[in-house]
């Protein structure tokens, strides 16, 4: 079973940018599409965001559409999420996933099986 890492969080001002990394342990037995989800306080968890095991197609959320750019590189086990002109509605958590199995992008929380621990995204205004 893979287990996944988030790094990149921090605090940044609105207009500006951050790249979150997502780091898979080990050498998983399957394949598996990727996708980042956050959560606000006190709001339900959202999908921002996913990709293929090959990368060839994403798909993201319109909040977050033309801003945010998902990748992935498959030698280092790790999907990224490159966050550009961030919005204080951007502050959240945020949490990527794991599909293991799955090759085709995927929207819905629960068809992911693994999920990191989260990282923090604060956005000033």
């Amino acid at each position: 079973q893979v287990q996944l890492v988030e790094s990149g969080g921090g605090l940044v001002q609105a207009g500006g940018s951050l790249r979150l990394s997502c780091a898979a342990s080990g050498r998983p037995s399957r394949n598996y599409a990727m996708g980042w989800f956050r959560q606000a306080p006190g709001k339900e968890r959202e999908f921002v965001s996913a990709i293929s095991w090959s990368g060839n197609s994403t798909f993201y959320a319109d909040s977050v559409k033309g801003r945010f750019s998902i990748f992935r590189d498959n030698a280092k086990n790790t999907v990224y999420l490159q966050m550009n002109s961030l919005k204080p509605e951007d502050t959240a958590i945020y949490y990527c996933a794991a599909s293991m199995g799955i090759y085709t992008v995927v929207i819905g929380a629960g068809a992911y099986d693994v999920w990191g621990q989260g990282t923090q995204v604060t956005v000033s205004s």
